[in-house]
């Protein structure tokens, strides 16, 4: 309790400084301020309400979300409009933030030094230029390319376009226009050669994905096998392996299903990802799987997808597995659960109260094995859309806010995870992964100042609500209100 009135407390001083820092701006800045109120209302109504064993109707719930993303979109274009007006650039907000591929421009060589790259392509990318699209007011050599300081004279998106159309014409396939913010959030042009590309995976990374993928096939059948009441590691037989097999295929087809989405979308976008590195967990079978960016993408719209993708097909799976189970519930043939295991997740007890009803009233209730699946699914979608690193929900995060705003986030979720670690060991385990290989935001796209547009901001609202609600537990006053837990 104390916990959560901390962190109410926190979002609420937050609000108030956000409010402070645009008063300044006058109407602009309050539209902008509006703008976060609606991003974070639905999580101090609800989560407030429910630390305090208040009741909200779930359709009540979907309501405000609903409200809440189209208020969002409503007040984006508002802002937009306003700016226009004002003369103010479009990225007021400071979502943007220079990636490190440009943070090198003040110690960079002095402009009087001879560039790396030659001479006939150095007047060439001078060439692309012009007073209507992009002013450059400088040339640093950089990386057997040049930074290009100077001043945006129109829309981010349009003029990236022509700037890259022009150096195609003038050097075909040689050089990669990039336009990213620079330490004071204006656009700058920074053109590499093509031969500057992430590191893409080897032999020995794809050798370790495919064992990974072995153990992680082998703690699915452990912990299903667990589940069943049995261990496959003291007693392999072969009769057990085929009653933990069908489980245990379910719980790796989930995470394999969050690949596919992340892939099928990379895919559209031609982008390159690397081996899925599958990550196993006694607790849960799997945490799923971390992929790589191996190519740049086209701009912060195109990592919002992919992140997303993943977590929404992976979601969805688990979400319909887990509403079947419910209601081929209850079962002679299923598992015996506590009731009280349905307090430790606001999205699921909800779910199970809207399903089992007066069932929840006992002590122990007979569920299909679909509902434990889907609920084992859903956690391992919603640990991965956590606002941390090159998750899906760092992506995210970084697609709508920025690099600067996923950094500060990373570490910010590191520490709830190792305040959590204190009485779940299972966020250690996670804190941990994270910290070791995950942590860093992905590289810079193309266009790095364009941001997504207000329908992304909407959804990305609306899944990181779900992962919320699906990790953090019920009160026990609202779950004595539903009364689930006897």
């Amino acid at each position: 309790m104390i916990v959560t009135v901390g962190l109410l407390a926190g979002a609420i001083a937050l609000l108030a400084w956000g409010l402070y820092r645009n008063l300044p701006y006058g109407k602009v800045g309050i539209v902008a301020w509006l703008q976060t109120l609606v991003l974070m209302l639905p999580w101090l109504v609800v989560f407030g309400s429910l630390s305090f064993g208040i009741v909200i109707n779930f359709a009540a719930v979907l309501f405000g979300l609903v409200f809440s993303i189209v208020a969002y979109i409503a007040l984006g274009r508002w802002l937009r409009s306003l700016a226009v007006t004002a003369e103010l650039p479009l990225a007021a907000s400071g979502r943007s933030e220079l990636e490190q591929a440009t943070t090198e421009q003040t110690t960079a060589a002095p402009p009087t030094e001879k560039p790396s790259l030659p001479p006939e392509d150095l007047q060439a990318i001078q060439s692309i230029f012009s007073v209507d699209t992009y002013f450059a007011t400088d040339y640093i050599p950089y990386k057997g390319g040049v930074i290009c300081p100077g001043n945006l004279r129109g829309e981010a998106k349009a003029v990236h376009q022509q700037l890259t159309e022009r150096l195609q014409a003038a050097l075909p396939d040689r050089y990669r226009l990039f336009m990213v913010p620079n330490s004071e959030g204006k656009p700058m042009v920074v053109i590499l050669p093509m031969t500057t590309e992430p590191i893409r995976s080897g032999k020995l990374q794809k050798l370790a994905a495919v064992l990974l993928a072995v153990a992680t096939l082998g703690t699915c059948l452990e912990t299903s096998a667990i589940l069943q009441g049995f261990s496959l590691l003291g007693n392999p037989t072969a009769g057990l392996f085929q009653r933990s097999l069908p489980f245990a295929l379910g719980l790796f087809g989930i995470a394999a299903v969050r690949e596919v989405g992340h892939w099928l979308m990379a895919k559209r976008y031609r982008a390159r990802l690397g081996p899925p590195i599958f990550l196993p967990a006694w607790q849960l079978g799997t945490f799923g799987a971390m992929t790589r960016l191996e190519s740049f993408l086209a701009n912060r719209s195109q990592l919002f997808d992919i992140g997303a993708a993943g977590a929404i097909a992976a979601g969805s799976v688990s979400l319909l597995l887990l509403s079947i189970g419910f209601v081929l519930s209850p079962t002679g043939q299923g598992l015996e659960v506590p009731t009280l295991f349905f307090q430790g997740s606001i999205l699921v007890g909800t779910i199970a109260k809207l399903f089992l009803g007066q069932q929840l009233h006992s002590e122990v209730v007979m569920v299909h094995p679909l509902v434990i699946l889907g609920w084992l699914g859903l956690i391992m979608t919603a640990l991965n859309l956590m606002p941390a690193g090159q998750l899906d929900g760092g992506r995210i995060i970084q697609a709508i806010y920025g690099t600067k705003t996923a950094k500060r986030l990373t570490i910010i979720t590191l520490v709830v995870l190792g305040l959590v670690a204190i009485v779940n060991p299972l966020a250690l385990y996670w804190a941990l992964v994270i910290l070791l290989l995950q942590r860093d935001v992905d590289q810079p796209s193309l266009d790095e100042i364009t941001e997504p547009d207000d329908t992304r901001a909407g959804l990305g609202l609306l899944l990181l609500f779900l992962m919320a609600a699906t990790l953090i537990p019920m009160a026990p006053g609202l779950a004595g209100r539903l009364g689930i837990g006897g």
